[in-house]
C-alpha cells in the first residue's frame, strides 16, 4: 500500500515540477521586455525602477562599468532627448536558481548597433523581479575579429597600460 502512493503522489506532482519555473521564466522576461521599452519610450522612471537599487550596467565601451546612481546620470540626457536607445530581444535564455530568488539570462537583441547580445542577472525583492547586473557587448563575426582588433587596438593598449600602472599603485 504505501509504494502505490508513493507512485501515486509522483504521478501527480512530477508534471508539475516545472511550471513554477515557466511561470518566473515569463515574469523575467515580461520585465526583461518593459525595461527595453521604457529605454526606447524614453521614460527615465520606468527603466529605472526595473533596477535594484545597487543595479550595475556594463555597457560595450571597456570604460563602462556603471553603478546605478552614475548609470541614472550617463543616461539621463539620452532619456530627456525623447528616446534613449531601443533593443528588441530576439532570443533570449532564462535559468532560475533552485531558491527562486536569483536568476540569470542572456538575450540576442536587435539594436541600433546590429546585433547585440545581453546578458545578466535579477533577483527577486519584495516579489517582483528586478535586474541586479547587466551586460551588453556587441555581437562580432569570428571572422571580422582580426579586423575589430585593429580598429580598437590603440585605444585598449592606452586602456591596458593605464590599468597596469593602476594596479602597481
Amino acid at each position: 500500500m504505501k509504494k502505490s502512493k508513493l507512485i501515486l503522489i509522483l504521478v501527480l506532482t512530477v508534471p508539475f515540477l516545472g511550471v513554477g519555473q515557466d511561470t518566473e521564466k515569463t515574469a523575467i522576461s515580461t520585465l526583461l521586455d518593459a525595461w527595453h521599452k521604457a529605454a526606447a519610450d524614453a521614460d527615465f522612471e520606468g527603466y529605472f525602477s526595473k533596477m535594484t537599487e545597487e543595479g550595475v550596467f556594463i555597457g560595450t565601451d571597456a570604460t563602462e562599468n556603471w553603478q546605478n546612481k552614475d548609470f541614472r546620470a550617463f543616461s539621463k540626457p539620452y532619456f530627456d532627448r525623447g528616446k534613449a536607445w531601443s533593443f528588441t530581444a530576439v532570443e533570449r535564455n532564462i535559468y532560475v536558481g533552485d531558491s527562486g530568488k536569483i536568476a540569470w539570462f542572456d538575450e540576442l537583441l536587435d539594436t541600433q548597433m546590429k546585433l547585440c547580445r545581453g546578458s545578466g542577472v535579477v533577483k527577486k525583492e519584495n516579489g517582483q523581479w528586478k535586474i541586479a547586473h547587466y551586460v551588453l557587448s556587441i555581437a562580432v563575426p569570428n571572422e571580422n575579429v582580426t579586423e575589430l582588433i585593429r580598429l580598437k587596438e590603440k585605444k585598449d593598449n592606452i586602456l591596458l597600460q593605464q590599468f597596469r600602472e593602476q594596479k602597481q599603485n
